[in-house]
């Protein structure tokens, strides 16, 4: 980002921060109330965050984002696309369910049964794979919470599958004995449904409203009745500029641009709805998906939230605050509060604060094409995006995604076999480890690859055994190259005007003696023999 761009980024914030004190949606009294302890609902009071070292050596999660989405199979933000008339969700939610005037998101989620959600055994899977924390899914943009909520009537346990999603998710993670985290992305619900306020532009249903401001008096007849179709969709307010250009949404998430701004009884209910959530299962992590906080700056919602997050952990943890929160597009000030999310990214260098990117290896929502033709990341991507995160002070949080039935496919279990397989051998290369003094050196080291907006940067580089990894525990050094070397392997930052004098250079997983020599200027190792997987080869090396 160039320092113009900046400048006027700092400039706006600290306008929103003043301007946050006259909000026209904070939280006030009658509503969940927010526990008080150290940290009040403010920035500066935020900043006093220190994050904790277990998630500091955990390094690696993986996450079950889902939900009612994945029920059709057909991929990412379903319930937003499938109203976009001529779009392949909107062609396939036609052919499946119906025109979305009559059949619209309500009846995918009715149609959610999650009839063969196993959570012991894939949480076991998980840890198998490597997995050090676990993250499921609390509810999306499509504004269904997978919980018995008391404030949200379309819930998993009134809708759907008629089970609390979130308590088998967390009973799973304990007797995993896995820190549990949930996401949280229903504050953008308000806009991002505002396509179903539209209508079909050409055919049979020109100009036919969809199902998107619906009142309850329709669902008299309907399988609906009872329900607060409106709870649902959040449609009852005039859409936001340009809403007719579906990637609009992308430049107002921070409800800036001509945004529609939510009401104050959508921001309260969203904080009521957020709080019960933290109360009843008490998450070790929390995500947001968010610019900085959710409603943030309409709304004091995210801050207060933040704040009772962190006093609830600290009461629950002897005064030790133990618990992690994420945001995404961080100010400098806002990565002193809580962690900074890159998603689907990474940046290109050692970041002086912890972070976390989170991956998928499809879509966010299961999508019947990408397995059918093959396109999930292998286990060799996942894993050198895994290294290069670790080497500069990052975790990664991995997505498998789910089917609607509760299951993961074959594939999708063979790539955790194989990020297991490699766990096996390397993981004191990953866990508990810290970054050296420089991430990396080759290739990608030297080539820039910056970040475009909350990340987005990942698979613009191909890695080979000519990239190299750095990082450390204690005395022990780790060089990974990310791949087989075909012939010597030389680290041009290991000579000994670099650093003091090696001891022993081993690979892991291997017994055979490694031969190598130290030089003034660099590290050479000579080829081995073998080495035991074809994904990445770790050294181990000790200094004098």
């Amino acid at each position: 980002m160039n320092k113009i761009v900046f400048a006027g980024l700092f400039i706006l914030f600290h306008v929103s921060v003043d301007a946050q004190e006259t909000s026209i949606s904070n939280i006030g009294p009658g509503n969940e109330p927010m526990q008080t302890g150290r940290f009040e609902a403010n920035w500066q009071s935020l900043s006093q965050y220190v994050v904790p070292e277990w998630f500091r050596n955990a390094k690696f999660g993986i996450w079950a984002h889902w939900g009612p989405q994945c029920q059709p199979g057909q991929g990412d933000w379903y319930a937003r696309w499938m109203y976009e008339q001529g779009s392949n969700q909107y062609n396939w939610h036609v052919a499946n369910y119906g025109h979305p005037s009559k059949a619209g998101f309500k009846e995918v989620v009715h149609s959610w049964k999650a009839e063969n959600w196993n959570p012991e055994k894939l949480v076991a899977l998980y840890k198998r794979a490597g997995a050090q924390y676990f993250f499921a899914m609390a509810n999306h943009h499509d504004n269904v919470d997978m919980w018995n909520s008391k404030y949200q009537q379309w819930n998993t346990v009134n809708v759907g599958p008629h089970k609390d999603i979130l308590a088998g998710w967390a009973k799973a993670a304990k007797n995993n004995q896995l820190p549990f985290g949930l996401s949280v992305h229903a504050a953008h619900a308000w806009s991002w449904y505002e396509v179903s306020q539209h209508a079909d532009t050409s055919g049979v249903y020109k100009g036919v409203p969809y199902d998107g401001k619906l009142t309850n008096a329709a669902g008299k007849d309907a399988w609906w009745n009872g329900l607060d179709i409106q709870a649902l969709y959040a449609q009852d307010h005039q859409p936001s500029a340009d809403t007719k250009n579906i990637y609009a949404i992308h430049r107002q998430w921070d409800w800036s641009n001509g945004a529609s701004v939510p009401s104050k009884a959508y921001c309260e209910k969203f904080y009521n709805r957020t709080i019960d959530m933290i109360n009843q299962f008490h998450p070790d992590l929390l995500y947001f998906d968010d610019t900085g906080l959710p409603l943030y700056p309409v709304s004091d919602a995210g801050l207060k939230i933040a704040a009772h997050f962190y006093n609830s952990n600290m009461q629950q943890h002897d005064g030790q605050l133990q618990a992690v929160l994420f945001g995404k597009i961080l100010t400098e000030q806002q990565k002193d509060c809580m962690v900074w999310d890159v998603e689907r990214g990474a940046p290109d260098k050692i970041q002086q604060q912890p972070w976390q990117t989170c991956s998928c290896i499809g879509d966010w929502h299961y999508n019947n094409n990408i397995y059918e033709k093959g396109n999930y990341k292998s286990a060799r991507s996942v894993i050198h995006q895994l290294i290069d995160v670790v080497s500069k002070n990052g975790n990664l949080l991995l997505n498998i995604p789910v089917r609607g039935d509760g299951t993961i496919d074959d594939k999708e279990i063979s790539i955790l076999e194989d990020i297991a397989a490699w766990m096996d051998i390397n993981k004191e290369s990953i866990f508990d480890t810290r970054p050296w003094k420089i991430f990396g050196e080759g290739p990608s080291a030297d080539s820039a690859n910056p970040i475009n907006a909350q990340g987005f940067n990942e698979g613009k580089i191909t890695y080979t055994a000519k990239d190299i990894r750095f990082n450390q525990n204690g005395k022990a050094l780790y060089v990974t190259a990310m791949g087989v070397p075909a012939g010597d392997v030389i680290i041009k930052n290991l000579g000994t005007t670099s650093v003091p004098a090696i001891k022993s250079v081993t690979l892991l997983g291997s017994t055979g003696q490694i031969n190598w020599q130290q030089s003034a200027e660099h590290l050479t190792i000579k080829k081995p023999a073998a080495v035991p997987n074809n994904i990445a080869a770790v050294f181990k090396i000790e200094m004098k």
